[in-house]
């Protein structure tokens, strides 16, 4: 208990050399269709990774929205293609898309969101994307995600 307390305050034990604080990434997503990190490690030691995604542009989510999601490689052009007949309502989503590991809602310009998810349904060689699924962003709008072993 005292341990994991700790660990949610970021503060270290003796012999561990990380702390809560490294298992959460903040990436920002632009007016300009780019995100600011092209590959995100995960530490083994996380049992949870926190992605917070902040849109520092000013255009709406209807015109430039952005969204983090998170896939297998595999799984992401199925992804996108169902995202876009779901439209923008549905956060260019297909609901409870079971493919989907984990995502943050559509942000427009000065917004932002955070998703949480357990890094236990992560396999230590899997090929994991990032990418936005609003229409024809994942073009430049990916990244890949990886366990750190």
């Amino acid at each position: 208990m005292q341990r994991a307390l700790l660990l949610t305050l970021g503060l270290a034990l003796p012999g561990l050399a990380w702390s809560a604080s490294d298992c959460a990434i903040e990436i920002h997503g632009t007016d300009q269709m780019t995100f600011d990190k092209r590959e995100i490690v995960v530490p083994a030691q996380c049992e949870r990774f926190t992605v917070t995604l902040k849109h520092p542009g000013t255009l709406p989510k209807e015109v430039m929205g952005h969204n983090w999601v998170l896939s297998t490689t595999a799984d992401m052009p199925a992804i996108i293609a169902d995202g876009s007949a779901a439209g923008v309502e549905q956060g260019y989503l297909k609901p409870e898309d079971p493919r989907v590991i984990a995502h943050t809602r559509l942000l427009g310009g000065g917004e932002e969101d955070s998703v949480t998810f357990d890094t236990k349904a992560l396999k230590a060689d899997g090929d994991y994307q990032f990418f936005c699924s609003f229409p024809a962003h994942s073009v430049l709008m990916k990244g890949r995600l990886r366990l750190d072993s």
